[in-house]
C-alpha cells in the first residue's frame, strides 16, 4: 500500500513538471534583446525631446544685454576706409591696405600707391585695384596671394573665392574683360563694343571663378536696353564663342548690380525689378519680381537678398524685403533706425548704425534691440554664435549678446 502511494506521488510530481511551459534559450535571448532595444529607444526619444526643447528655447530666446569680452586700443588713419573681411577687419587707403584680427593685430600689411582704390571681396579673398590704373593686388585673410599688372586702364573688377580676378579694361574702341589668376597670369579675355554688345556696366564672378556675369548697357533703335549675360570659363564653355552661355535683355532699364550668391545662384537688380538666375553651367532665369518703389539699398548673404524701401506702415520708417536665392519673397521686416549696414550671416539678419542695433533670425523674429555703449563704426560677426567684433574710433571690442 505504501509503495502505491509513493508511486502516485512521484507520478503527480512528474506530471506537474511536464505541464510547465519550457522557454528555449533562443527565446530568452530574443526577449532580452527586445528589452534592451525598448530601453534604448525610450532613452533616445527622451534625449531627442530634450534636444528639441533646448533648440526651441535657443531659437526663441531674446537677448537683452551686450557683454564686452575684450577691448584693445587701435589707431586707424582718418583717410582709411574699413570693410568686413571674413571675421576680420580690412582697412585700405591710397597708400596701402591692412588686415586686423579681433585683438587688433595686423595679420598682414600691403603698401601701394593708388589714386582711386577699388575693393571687391568674395568670402575670404579680396582684390584691390586702382581705378584708371594698372595694378591689382589679391589677398586672403592670411596673406598676399599675388599682384596683377594690366596693359590697359582698369575700369571695374571682381574677385572669386579662389582668387581669380575678372577685370574690365578700357581701350580706345573696345572694352576688354580679362580673367587673371592671383599670380597675375592672364587666363582668358574677350572683347566688347558698344555696337555689338554694349558697355559693361557691372561684372561679377562666381566663387569658383568659372562663371562670369556681365551687365551691358546699350542703345538699340533709339531705345535704351540692358542685357545680363553669362560666360562659362570651365570645360563646358570652352566650345562656345567667347565662352558665352546665356543672356537676357531688359528694355528701358539700367542693371547696375549683379552678384553670385554661390556657384549656381546669381541675382541682378535694376530700378524696377530684381532678377534671379540658377544653373552651375548655363544659368537660366529662375524668377523675376517687379518693383514699383524706390530701392534704398541692396544687401545679400549666401542664401538671401535684401532690398530696403521706405516703409508705408506705421510700425517703422523702413522695410527690408528678404528674398530667398530661389527668388521667393520670404518676409518683410519693418525697422525704425537709419542703418550703416545690413548683414546676412548664417541665420541672423543684423541692422545697425553707430549707436543702435537690431538683430533678427531668418524667420523675422527680433532677437535683440538695443544700443551700443560706444560709437560703432563696424560690426563683424564672429564664428561663435552671437559674438561680434565691434570697431570703434579707438578700439576693437569683442562682444557677446546675453
Amino acid at each position: 500500500m505504501a509503495n502505491i502511494r509513493n508511486y502516485l506521488r512521484k507520478k503527480e510530481k512528474l506530471n506537474d513538471v511536464q505541464e510547465k511551459p519550457r522557454i528555449s534559450y533562443r527565446e530568452k535571448i530574443r526577449s532580452h534583446k527586445f528589452t534592451i532595444f525598448y530601453r534604448v529607444f525610450l532613452v533616445l526619444v527622451l534625449l531627442a525631446s530634450i534636444g528639441v526643447a533646448f533648440f526651441l528655447q535657443w531659437q526663441n530666446k531674446v537677448y537683452t544685454q551686450i557683454l564686452e569680452l575684450s577691448s584693445v586700443e587701435i589707431k586707424i588713419s582718418s583717410d582709411a576706409q574699413m570693410v568686413p573681411f571674413g571675421s576680420r577687419l580690412l582697412t585700405y587707403s591710397k597708400d596701402g591696405a591692412s588686415c586686423m584680427d579681433t585683438k587688433g593685430n595686423a595679420v598682414w600689411n600691403q603698401t601701394f600707391g593708388m589714386q582711386n582704390p577699388m575693393v571687391d571681396i568674395n568670402r575670404n579673398v579680396v582684390a584691390i585695384g586702382d581705378y584708371n590704373g594698372r595694378e591689382i593686388y589679391v589677398m586672403n585673410t592670411d596673406s598676399l596671394l599675388g599682384h596683377i599688372t594690366t596693359n590697359r586702364p582698369v575700369r571695374n573688377l571682381c574677385v572669386s573665392a579662389s582668387g581669380v580676378v575678372a577685370a574690365v579694361l578700357d581701350d580706345t574702341d573696345v572694352t576688354l574683360i580679362c580673367l587673371y589668376d592671383s599670380q597675375g597670369e592672364e587666363l582668358v579675355n574677350f572683347r566688347t563694343t558698344m555696337k555689338e554688345s554694349g558697355y559693361p556696366a557691372n561684372v561679377s564672378i562666381s566663387p569658383s571663378g568659372e562663371l562670369v556675369c556681365v551687365s551691358y548697357l546699350y542703345v538699340d533703335g533709339g531705345q535704351m536696353k540692358s542685357s545680363v549675360a553669362f560666360y562659362n570659363f570651365g570645360e563646358v564653355g570652352q566650345n562656345q564663342t567667347d565662352h558665352y552661355m546665356s543672356g537676357y535683355d531688359y528694355l528701358n532699364v539700367v542693371v547696375p548690380f549683379t552678384r553670385f550668391l554661390d556657384n549656381r545662384s546669381a541675382f541682378a537688380v535694376s530700378d524696377d525689378r530684381i532678377m534671379f538666375f540658377a544653373g552651375a553651367q548655363k544659368p537660366v532665369s529662375a524668377a523675376e519680381n517687379l518693383i514699383s518703389e524706390e530701392i534704398r539699398g541692396v544687401y545679400y548673404g549666401s542664401e538671401y537678398v535684401g532690398l530696403v524701401f521706405n516703409s508705408k506702415e506705421s510700425g517703422g520708417r523702413y522695410r527690408l524685403d528678404v528674398y530667398h536665392k530661389s527668388g521667393t519673397l520670404e518676409r518683410s521686416i519693418e525697422y525704425d533706425i537709419d542703418c550703416r549696414d545690413i548683414i546676412f550671416y548664417e541665420d541672423q539678419i543684423i541692422i545697425y548704425n553707430e549707436s543702435d542695433c537690431r538683430i533678427y533670425n531668418d524667420k523675422g523674429m527680433e532677437k535683440y534691440a538695443g544700443k551700443f555703449s560706444k560709437t560703432a563704426l563696424m560690426l563683424i560677426p564672429q564664428n561663435a554664435s552671437y559674438n561680434y567684433m565691434v570697431v570703434t574710433p579707438d578700439s576693437i571690442d569683442t562682444i557677446e549678446l546675453k
